[in-house]
């Protein structure tokens, strides 16, 4: 099979960031699905990886990353039972495995929803990663619901990027929160608007922003940006005995201290918990991709995607990881094979 990958950590300008190459087609076994990939998307976590995976040393046989796939079921493990071949399924993958850079894929059932009926594969494509992580931060991790929290605010730093472009939408229409997104490009705070925020306020100046809106302090707060960064500014924006939450990790401490007086509770989220760790509600993601792809299908969410390249090439992954390493980028960015 046709496959694109890289042996080592190389800026992606570089000629050899991405090669492209020939893989053996992979057999399913077990809970495993066989997938004929035909739409991938890209995210930030496939250039950290490809940053930080090969750093000083060159790998023997090159790997393949890419978390966020649409396709057909070729064939299927022993173990199956969820799904079966001729399926359109959606993913995000598992990051301790071959990613969705290749023709074929092998992906876990427990982890796999139905491709939503009302999307093309290249606005499917855009959901799984970022729709599991807005799903999981917000009703797994802060333990939101429209009965108790209806009408509270929450403040979602990184409103115009994958994951803030469906946050604001499951916070307004699942929720019922009043939504305060970042953003300050003229571009950005249209898109933040059309996904559904009520206020869109610049990240320059956050605190007097958040105060000239109207609020003292947030119910919540979502970081998709940089935890470090903001967190002093966090630490002042929440609300006695509020909640903060980021995806975002840290290189050093973050300072707890900050939060005690207020007794504020944080949480962590990475979407690849369930499957690193093999936790024994992992298939709540196969659930989770499939009441999301109800909710694209009946209209109450709506599709993120504001790019797409055609062709699975090397060449096509350098411009998308460079497009994502901007900091620019819009939406989703998809790649189509």
């Amino acid at each position: 099979m046709k496959a694109v990958g890289f042996k080592t950590s190389l800026p992606a300008s570089a000629p050899d960031s991405f090669i492209d190459f020939e893989a053996t087609k992979p057999t399913p076994q077990g809970l495993d699905l066989l997938v004929k990939v035909r739409a991938v998307s890209v995210n930030p976590v496939d250039f950290k990886i490809r940053q930080n995976a090969a750093r000083d040393t060159v790998l023997e046989q090159p790997k393949i990353i890419g978390w966020d796939a649409v396709g057909v079921v070729e064939a299927v493990g022993e173990k199956v039972t969820l799904f079966r071949e001729g399926d359109e399924v959606y993913y995000a993958g598992d990051i301790t495995r071959a990613g969705s850079n290749a023709e074929y894929q092998l992906v876990d059932e427990r982890i796999v929803g139905r491709k939503p009926s009302s999307l093309s594969d290249e606005a499917a494509a855009a959901i799984p990663l970022t729709a599991l992580t807005a799903w999981e931060i917000f009703f797994d991790r802060m333990r939101l619901s429209r009965e108790r929290d209806q009408n509270k605010t929450l403040l979602i730093i990184g409103g115009a990027g994958g994951v803030g472009s469906i946050a604001i939408q499951m916070a307004k229409k699942l929720l019922g929160l009043t939504v305060i997104a970042t953003a300050s490009r003229p571009e950005t705070i249209d898109w933040c608007q059309k996904m559904g925020a009520d206020y869109v306020v610049n990240h320059r100046n956050l605190v007097a922003e958040v105060r000239q809106a109207g609020f003292h302090y947030v119910d919540y707060i979502v970081d998709f940006v940089d935890t470090n960064q903001y967190w002093d500014i966090m630490a002042d924006l929440i609300k006695p005995q509020g909640h903060i939450a980021s995806i975002t990790g840290s290189a050093t401490p973050i300072p707890l201290n900050k939060i005690k007086g207020k007794s504020v509770t944080f949480s962590w989220e990475l979407m690849y918990t369930r499957s690193t760790f093999q936790t024994e509600d992992m298939v709540e993601q196969h659930h989770i991709l499939n009441q999301v792809a109800d909710l694209l299908d009946q209209g109450v969410l709506q599709g993120t995607l504001t790019q797409t390249l055609q062709g699975l090439s090397a060449e096509n992954l350098k411009k998308a990881h460079a497009q994502l390493e901007s900091g620019t980028t819009i939406g989703k960015l998809v790649i189509t094979f």
